[in-house]
């Protein structure tokens, strides 16, 4: 290996040897100093859905659209709107998808309908094979006289 390698590896050791006792962080800072808005903003930030990632919350997101929300939701709790105001805002923005819990209305009745119609078709096929099983003739061996 010749020094240049030898310095690159070297110094590549080094930085990776640094950065591995630090564990990387999305805003590490407290957003607000009264305890109760604080709280209301890490349930916020934990129940609206990254859009960009699409399965992971806000809080988690490392993109910068999920760092916009974080700050939309820290502007508004810091203006003084409700919870109701910050629900509206973000699905008249970003749709009900941006809710981890959406609401039962008729554009997500599918949503919430499709795992109870799934089992109920998975049951009634489920019982059809059975029932179809049951009544189907015993094979006899053939070897067997009787």
């Amino acid at each position: 290996m010749s020094r240049g390698l030898r310095a690159i590896a070297l110094a590549l050791s080094l930085l990776l040897a640094l950065g591995a006792g630090r564990a990387l962080a999305i805003d590490t800072e407290v957003a607000f100093q009264d305890p109760a808005r604080q709280e209301r903003y890490e349930r916020w930030i934990h129940e609206l859905r990254c859009v960009q990632c699409q399965n992971a919350p806000i809080a988690d997101s490392p993109v910068g659209l999920a760092s916009d929300l974080r700050r939309q939701v820290r502007d508004m709790i810091g203006a003084g709107q409700s919870d109701e105001e910050i629900k509206r805002f973000m699905t008249e923005r970003y749709g009900d998808f941006v809710l981890y819990d959406p609401p039962l209305t008729a554009r997500t009745y599918v949503l919430w309908a499709a795992p109870f119609v799934l089992m109920l078709l998975a049951l009634g096929a489920a019982v059809r094979v059975i029932v179809r099983r049951s009544r189907a003739p015993i094979d006899q061996d053939p070897e067997d006289p009787a």
